[in-house]
């Protein structure tokens, strides 16, 4: 599961030369293929070349279970740091590569505070939280024209000053806790992932201003999380959140830096650009927790 995948969204050549001076700066045209694809380089990343971008969302999450009212079960408040660099390619032209990392805590609706621990209201039991913490969330090569020879296009909308642009990604993949015979018996993952975008049209299409700052809103439809130990149990979660591109890290609520500082340093920064790792997902990451742990407890002593 990736909380917020830039790898979704349609992505943008790198232009910095055209940025550099006043005197080339001009404004961007939502019907040119090229300008389509700096639009949402500049929607997505930073100001240059590997300059890194930082996203803020908050909001809530909810149970949806058949037969009873939904639950407010929990607020979140997350970010993802991200940089993109320049890539070329013979046939395709020059493009960029997005590397990102990314959390989301989860926060108790009645105080606000972060949960360390949560009492599971259909089980009784209390369990310990996982926070999303997935290191790293990065896309493919993208590139002006498609592997498929067609030039990229703009797919969202212009109302007056504002840029509207949907995307909608279906999720439907191997779930890593699962085993080798889930295509008879079902056990994938399944979830959607909406993210709508709203940037000022006078700030993203002139290039008199090195990037922006778009507003976005972002939905999960999914599964109930590995570390609720749901056991199967019918239903599905619903995360509602929204935010925006930030000037920086230190531009973020205090409850995200002050947990990262304490227990997640290392997602201050955005991954270097020659990053090949594979990526992370909730399901990923809670595995390896639960893989460690067991080899720990099964460990002769010394």
């Amino acid at each position: 599961m990736k909380l917020f995948n830039p790898a979704l969204l349609t992505t943008a050549a790198l232009c910095a030369s055209a940025l550099g001076t006043a005197a080339m700066a001009r404004t961007l045209d939502t019907n040119t293929p090229a300008d389509a694809f700096e639009i949402s380089k500049r929607m997505q990343c930073g100001e240059v070349d590997g300059k890194q971008a930082v996203y803020h969302f908050s909001g809530r999450i909810y149970s949806r279970v058949e037969g009873e009212p939904d639950r407010l079960l929990f607020l979140a408040e997350g970010m993802n740091v991200r940089r993109c660099v320049a890539v070329e390619d013979p046939k395709r032209g020059r493009g960029y590569r997005l590397v990102s990392r990314e959390v989301l805590f989860y926060l108790d609706p009645g105080t606000g505070q972060i949960l360390r621990q949560w009492a599971n209201p259909w089980s009784g039991e209390t369990v310990d939280v996982v926070h999303i913490h997935n290191d790293p969330v990065n896309s493919k090569p993208s590139f002006p024209v498609g592997a498929d020879g067609k030039a990229a296009s703009f797919t969202g909308r212009r109302e007056g000053r504002w840029l509207f642009i949907p995307f909608e990604a279906p999720l439907f993949y191997e779930n890593p806790l699962a085993g080798a015979y889930q295509d008879y018996i079902g056990g994938k993952y399944h979830a959607m992932e909406i993210f709508d975008f709203v940037a000022d049209a006078n700030e993203i299409l002139d290039t008199h201003n090195p990037t922006s700052y778009p507003s976005v809103s972002w939905v999960r439809i999914s599964d109930w999380m590995p570390w609720m130990k749901q056991r199967g149990r019918q239903g599905q979660m619903v995360f509602n959140a929204v935010g925006s591109k930030v000037k920086s890290f230190d531009d973020l609520p205090a409850i995200i830096k002050d947990e990262i500082a304490a227990n997640y340093p290392g997602f201050t920064v955005a991954p270097p650009g020659d990053d090949t790792r594979p990526n992370a997902t909730t399901w990923t990451v809670f595995k390896a927790q639960v893989d460690a742990a067991r080899a720990a407890s099964t460990k002769p002593a010394n």
